[in-house]
């Protein structure tokens, strides 16, 4: 034998002994992934604590999520479990650098789809397309980055196929006579359950072609009405897990980084994932790390937001009362695999939120436009408040993205800025500083533009190209209203006769007949607050801004 054949053998050898040293030694325990440690601790439903986030390839994350069954409109309850994982890679990726490929399937053939076909009259795959891109519309009104990818469940039939039948050939599935294909629980002993450890519970009882309860479909034989694709077992359908785990190996192979979803989700429809990839892959662990979003409630009930209960809020509808921004606040105020609970109540918090910050913002600016007195500000605090912001922001988001402390520590920041903005009617002989209130505003959009809060509304659905117009006419208009003003509060220049050798100095007043131009401004100001126009007069000095108007909303608890 010649050396190069030999060195081939020793390579293989090595190369299998170690992938079965992996696999023979895992169970059902979780198996710390070996590679890039990100710094980043996050809860993992597999190990059910939180474990370091240890990435395949250093500033590479794979990302698979599960996505709508496009078969009526997504409600309030989606959007949260997609907006807090848009959070997620949003500070994975602008926080710690790390490029996520995401991979995110549409279920567009499903029983639910097909029943509502037919109870319209339409074809279920038209009625899916539908759906769809209703789906992805409400995603960009939210703000949620897009896939690298969406792929359609239909659209990998002959992928679907062919996985199933490795499954069978590896062992772990058969089919019936009546052209149904089964996963097979108990050619896996106790590996089945890795998330929820529920190894006893029957998918759908009362199946007599079953094995074992807990078997569930991979291959659906077809029924009348329903759409079909041929396949070694009879025409049929995939069964509703089985989409996933072909999509995401199609896409990642036989070894994913993060697989995401709502908390419903984790069983049985990822357990069954995990077990038809691990019995594709012949391996351990196909999935490293498992993230779950909690369930979002309506206030005062125990029971999801979900479309069976009837007691969901369309996307569509909660957008006519509230903006993107206030959502995604009121998401970043809660931590992402907590429970959530919705009312007027925590949303008028969230709008409260954002006013804080959006105003402090605007006093900032004002500042250092010289709109603003202040006396002498302790700026050495300040640049410390802001450094140690900084590093404490970054702090929180590596703890299993913690952001409900990460915006507790940015309003602290506020706090201590807005301690210091006091405005004073002269501010004569006080140094100015001016550059620290630019650092801590330029900190405070760029951390919130990571999280996916626009503060200079830039995409705000309400807004129009008239918005540049509006807000060089409302400039105008205030301008005008200065100078009314200050010409109304200019006062007389000489003090009565009888007057000059009073010890107590003479009090300066307006003009008489300039009266009425100050009350016509204050009324000015004040009939313009409710228009969504803030006017703030700072002595001879004002600041203004437009805000948004607050809309009164109807009270959505069923």
């Amino acid at each position: 034998m010649t050396m190069r054949p030999l060195l081939t053998l020793l390579r293989t050898a090595v190369s299998v002994g170690s992938s079965r040293a992996v696999c023979s030694e895992a169970g059902n325990k979780w198996i710390k992934p070996a590679g890039y440690d990100t710094g980043i601790k996050t809860y993992n439903s597999l190990s059910r604590q939180k474990e370091p986030l240890v990435l395949a390839k250093e500033g590479v994350a794979t990302w698979y999520s599960c996505g709508p069954t496009v078969y009526d409109h997504a409600h309030l309850g989606h959007a949260c479990s997609y907006v807090r994982f848009d959070i997620l890679q949003r500070i994975l990726t602008r926080v710690f650098g790390i490029n996520i490929t995401h991979v995110m399937v549409i279920t567009d053939i499903d029983d639910k789809i097909i029943q509502r076909g037919l109870e319209e009259n339409i074809s279920p795959l038209v009625l899916a397309r539908m759906y769809e891109e209703e789906f992805k519309k409400d995603m960009m009104a939210l703000k949620v980055l897009p896939p690298a990818v969406y792929m359609r469940v239909t659209e990998n039939i002959p992928q679907i196929v062919a996985f199933v039948e490795r499954i069978i050939s590896n062992g772990h599935a058969y089919a019936t006579d009546q052209g149904d294909v089964y996963f097979d629980t108990q050619s896996i002993g106790s590996r089945y359950g890795k998330l929820v450890n529920f190894g006893n519970a029957a998918e759908a009882p009362g199946v007599k072609d079953k094995r074992d309860p807990r078997d569930f479909a991979l291959w659906k034989a077809s029924k009348p009405q329903e759409p079909y694709w041929e396949s070694p077992w009879g025409r049929g359908r995939p069964g509703w897990h089985i989409e996933c785990s072909t999509i995401a190996s199609s896409v990642f192979g036989s070894q994913l980084d993060i697989h995401s979803g709502g908390i419903d989700l984790a069983f049985p429809h990822h357990e069954n994932e995990i077990a038809q990839c691990e019995a594709y892959h012949k391996c351990d662990q196909w999935g490293n790390y498992f993230l779950h979003s909690g369930h979002l409630h309506l206030k005062g009930s125990s029971e999801k937001m979900s479309k069976s209960l009837k007691n969901y809020i369309t996307i569509k509808d909660f957008l006519q009362s509230y903006t993107a921004n206030e959502f995604r606040l009121f998401c970043l105020l809660t931590r992402y695999r907590s429970g959530i609970d919705y009312s007027n109540a925590s949303m008028n918090e969230a709008r409260s939120t954002l006013s804080t910050i959006s105003t402090f913002i605007h006093n900032a600016q004002a500042y250092m436009q010289g709109h603003l007195q202040c006396q002498t500000l302790q700026e050495d605090l300040l640049w410390e408040r802001l450094s140690l912001t900084q590093a404490s922001v970054r702090t929180a988001l590596a703890d299993d993205f913690d952001t409900p402390k990460a915006v507790d520590t940015i309003m602290s920041l506020i706090y201590h800025g807005n301690c210091q903005l006091q405005p004073v009617t002269t501010a004569d002989g006080t140094s100015r500083s001016p550059a620290v209130f630019g650092a801590m505003v330029s900190y405070i959009r760029d951390i919130m533009d990571i999280l996916g809060v626009d503060l200079l509304d830039r995409k705000e659905s309400y807004a129009d190209s008239s918005s540049g117009v509006l807000h060089n006419v409302v400039e105008q208009l205030v301008h005008f209203r200065s100078e009314v003003r200050n010409f109304a509060l200019s006062v007389e220049d000489k003090v009565p006769q009888d007057l000059q050798s009073s010890v107590q100095p003479h009090r300066k007043k307006p003009h008489a007949d300039r009266v009425p131009l100050l009350k016509a401004c204050d009324a000015l100001r004040n009939n313009l607050v409710p228009l969504g126009v803030q006017i703030k007069d700072r002595g001879t000095n004002f600041t203004w801004e437009i805000t948004q108007q607050q809309k009164e909303t109807k009270d959505k608890k069923s």
